[in-house]
């Protein structure tokens, strides 16, 4: 399947016409994919955090359905700033101890593996958000980026 784009150039009505290849969710997603639990402590995703690269954490529950999103985005906007500097004060560490929960965006919204990755693309820039986790029979299978979105439209 290929998906076509009408371009127009307005000072000639001309109008060009380019084809796509079809690209899936399941094509570029991220498949190895890091979760938290919902009550575990701001603790544990700095230490996350801190040694990976990515920005998001998919949050479970104790049947290990998804619950909701901790972006680092989030995690760092409940965290003191004092944190890691001279003016560091107990309090400011006692913000580790909040549960992933009480910062998390709850409700994520989700794609399917099968859809394709126009679709993904417009879920993220309708609703502002970074990432989709990618689902399956209500089953975490992955999850995809907004970068993993640019990178597959630069090489198409």
């Amino acid at each position: 399947m290929t998906i076509s784009t009408e371009t127009s150039d307005p000072t000639t009505n001309d109008t060009t016409t380019t084809s796509h290849r079809y690209i899936s969710v399941a094509d570029i997603m991220i498949t190895r994919v890091v979760t938290i639990e919902m009550d575990d402590r701001l603790s544990l995703a700095k230490e996350i955090f801190d040694n990976v690269s990515f920005h998001h954490l998919l949050v479970i529950d104790e049947d290990n359905h998804l619950t909701g999103i901790l972006s680092h985005r989030d995690f760092l906007s409940a965290l003191s700033p004092n944190i890691g500097t001279a003016a560091e004060l107990i309090r400011d560490t006692e913000t580790l101890q909040k549960r992933v929960h009480q910062v998390m965006s709850h409700n994520p919204i989700t794609i399917a593996p099968h859809c394709d990755i126009n679709l993904a693309t417009q879920l993220i820039v309708d609703n502002n958000i970074g990432c989709l986790p990618v689902l399956e029979n209500n089953h975490i299978v992955g999850i995809i980026t907004w970068k993993d979105l640019l990178k597959a439209y630069y090489r198409a």
